[in-house]
């Protein structure tokens, strides 16, 4: 008989408030820009907020039920465009987050996309991967046209991957007409190269990251050589952000992430921790000629450079007087709360926001979109180049409003961001 076990639900960790961060933000900016106090409606609220509960039958024939989520929080400039994760972490305020940043780091690169963002309350690394394979199908299977490759495009985020992306496209494209499936192939991005997938998406993100940090360097007149560098988070954020820093040379001193934390104030080689991790169960703890280090200790650790490519609200009032880096270059959404920028912006460390400093992926998924729609397919130099050329062009917009008007990155990159959906919807009018 089999037996139905209800998913004990995992709550956010205790003051996170992601939510309570991103409205701050853009109440902030809103009133930066002066913003329609009719627009400041819409945009202070999500348009779909949908939660998913359903059975996945587990490897040893017991059914577990699981939480889903997918919220799409605004579609003025385009499809809503945004990740899915699985983490158990995820609650519906998190979601709504999240979501909302995507639509600011949409509008901000130009891109004709609204924001959203979704996924599972899951700790995946206790399940098979057939189990995953399940997990994820039947989920699509719920999310049904909630999702679409003109409505919504999920991609890859927190503990999912290209494989995750190739279950959801071709769950998603089953439920078509068989003279219609063709036609869906790009309803997600971030899929492997043989199913539709764009050559370097993997390190879009990653490189991104890199490359702001690069642009900022080059203005300020500060040579990367010699630089040291920490990393939070070392998968393809991290990973690759740290892979382009290293080829500047520049030195990773200290790596954390879910299992421990490590450093070596000589430098700690970027490829050969990455090869470590694939033989120890994707962990860094125990790589040769390192030392361990005590989690709450990790931002303190002397650097010039702190990349927090994790999860969010990571740094904190609390503990943003440790922190010894005058640059932060934000690789996860949100990693650095309200008052903690504050209290850094005012010791005068520099912090290149999440909206801008991780966009190389949401470009890439641009990319991805663009060539499945068009059946194109397109070579990895042009794609970097691409990349490369449409970073520095972002970059520069916001570089300029923080001249003209005096403002930190973060506000300026929000001022940018809202004043486009803004002048969108001045133009269209508001229905009926």
């Amino acid at each position: 008989m089999t037996v139905i076990k209800e998913l004990k639900q995992q709550k956010e960790a205790p003051k996170q408030g992601m939510l309570e961060n991103v409205m701050k933000q853009f109440n902030t900016a809103s009133d930066l820009v002066n913003l329609n106090p009719n627009i400041k409606k819409i945009l202070g609220i999500t348009n779909n907020e949908l939660i998913i509960h359903f059975p996945v039958r587990m490897d040893n024939g017991d059914v577990e039920i699981f939480k889903g989520y997918r919220v799409q929080h605004n579609n003025a400039l385009g499809p809503y465009k945004g990740g899915l994760r699985y983490h158990p972490t995820i609650d519906i305020d998190a979601v709504k987050a999240l979501a909302m940043w995507m639509t600011w780091k949409t509008s901000l690169t130009g891109l004709p996309y609204g924001g959203a963002k979704g996924g599972i309350q899951m700790d995946p690394k206790k399940y098979s991967k057939s189990e995953l394979e399940r997990i994820t199908r039947r989920f699509t299977f719920a999310l049904g046209d909630n999702i679409g490759p003109e409505h919504d495009i999920p991609a890859p985020d927190v503990n999912t991957n290209a494989q995750t992306m190739a279950w959801i496209a071709d769950t998603y494209m089953s439920t078509k007409a068989p003279a219609e499936r063709s036609k869906n192939q790009h309803v997600v991005t971030g899929k492997p190269i043989g199913s539709g997938g764009l050559e370097g998406r993997d390190r879009a993100t990653g490189y991104g990251v890199f490359l702001n940090i690069k642009f900022w360097a080059a203005q300020k007149n500060v040579p990367l050589k010699d630089k040291k560098f920490i990393v939070q988070g070392f998968g393809n954020v991290g990973f690759w952000a740290a892979h382009f820093l290293e080829k500047e040379g520049a030195k990773m001193v200290a790596v954390q992430d879910a299992f421990g934390t490590i450093s070596n104030p000589e430098g700690i080689k970027v490829e050969d921790l990455f090869e470590y991790t694939k033989f120890n169960k994707g962990s860094i703890v125990g790589f040769a000629n390192t030392t361990a280090v005590n989690k709450e200790d990790f931002f303190g650790l002397a650097c010039d450079i702190c990349i927090p490519a994790a999860l969010g609200n990571q740094i904190t009032k609390e503990n943003q007087s440790e922190i010894k880096a005058f640059l932060i270059a934000e690789g996860a959404n949100g990693p650095t709360t309200v008052d903690a920028e504050k209290l850094l912006l005012e010791r005068g460390v520099t912090i290149i926001p999440d909206i801008l400093c991780n966009s190389g992926g949401v470009i890439g998924s641009y990319f991805e979109w663009l060539q499945n729609r068009n059946g194109e397919l397109w070579e990895l130099d042009e794609i970097m180049a691409r990349l490369d050329k449409k970073m520095k062009e972002v970059f520069n917009r916001v570089l300029k409003m923080c001249e003209t008007r005096k403002l930190d990155m973060r506000s300026a990159a929000y001022v940018l961001a809202i004043e486009r959906i803004e002048t969108a919807y001045v133009q269209r009018g508001i229905f009926p």
